[in-house]
C-alpha cells in the first residue's frame, strides 16, 4: 500500500486482502495496480466490494490488457451485462507501459519479466516496487535508478524458473545502487529470517509483513 497525502493505492490483491485491509484499518482506497493474472496477486478482487460501498463507486483497476482480459474472465460475474445485486464494482484501466496520472498521483510502470511472462512492478517518486521477477532489462534498471527505497523479490537461495534467488537479488540491489532495498515475495526454504539478515548488507534488509516505511 502507497500513501501520498490524499491518496492510496495499492498493488495487486492477492488472497488475504481483505484481511489486509482491515489490519490496516484502510478506508479509503484511490484504486488497485495489478502486477500480473497469477492467482496469488488478484485472489482478493472480489473484496473491492466493500469499498465500493463505503466510497460508492467503482474501484479502478489499473494493468496490462491481457491481465485485465484474464480478471473479466475470473470474475466475470462482476462484467456480467445483468449483474446480481452486490457483485464488485470494478473499472478496469489499461495502462500499458507508459508514465500515468490517477487523481493528480504520478505512477510509472516498470516492464519486468516473470520467466517468459511480461508483468509489470511501479516507482512512485523515490520508491519502487518489483515482485516476481527474474528479470529486469537495462531500460527497466533506469527507471529504477535514483529511487531512494526498492522493494525486490528474493524468493529462496536456490535457483527459481521466475523468481530472483536470494544471490540474484542482492546483485541487482548492488548494480541500482538504491540506499535501501527490501526483499519481498520470500519462500520458506530461504531460512529463519533472523539468520538470513546477518548475510546482507547493510543497505538490505528482508521485508515483514506490516513494515512501514517512510520517505
Amino acid at each position: 500500500m502507497v500513501e501520498d497525502g490524499p491518496h492510496t493505492f495499492v498493488v495487486d490483491a492477492g488472497p488475504d486482502f481483505r484481511l489486509q485491509m482491515l489490519r490496516n484499518n484502510v478506508r479509503k482506497l484511490d484504486g488497485l495496480l495489478i502486477t500480473h493474472e497469477h492467482k496469488d496477486h488478484v485472489a482478493g478482487l472480489d473484496d473491492v466490494r466493500a469499498f465500493n460501498y463505503i466510497q460508492n463507486k467503482s474501484m479502478p483497476v489499473f494493468g496490462l490488457p491481457r491481465v485485465l482480459d484474464h480478471i473479466r474472465i475470473e470474475f466475470a460475474y462482476a462484467f456480467a451485462e445483468k449483474k446480481y445485486p452486490g457483485v464488485p464494482q470494478i473499472e478496469l484501466i489499461d495502462i500499458g507501459h507508459d508514465p500515468f496520472s490517477s487523481q493528480g498521483f504520478n505512477i510509472i510502470p516498470i516492464p519486468v519479466m516473470h520467466a517468459k511472462l511480461p508483468i509489470l512492478g511501479f516507482r512512485f517518486g523515490d520508491f519502487a516496487y518489483i515482485t516476481d521477477c527474474n528479470y529486469l532489462s537495462p531500460e527497466s534498471m533506469e527507471l529504477i535508478r535514483g529511487s531512494k527505497v526498492l522493494v525486490l523479490n528474493a524468493l529462496q537461495k536456490t535457483h527459481h524458473i521466475s523468481h530472483y534467488t536470494l544471490e540474484e537479488a542482492i546483485a541487482v540491489a548492488n548494480v541500482l545502487e538504491v540506499p535501501q532495498v527490501y526483499f519481498t515475495h520470500i519462500s520458506h526454504r530461504m531460512g529463519l529470517h533472523k539468520e538470513v539478515e546477518k548475510e546482507l548488507p547493510s543497505h538490505i534488509r528482508l521485508a515483514n509483513d506490516g513494515l512501514i516505511i517512510e520517505i
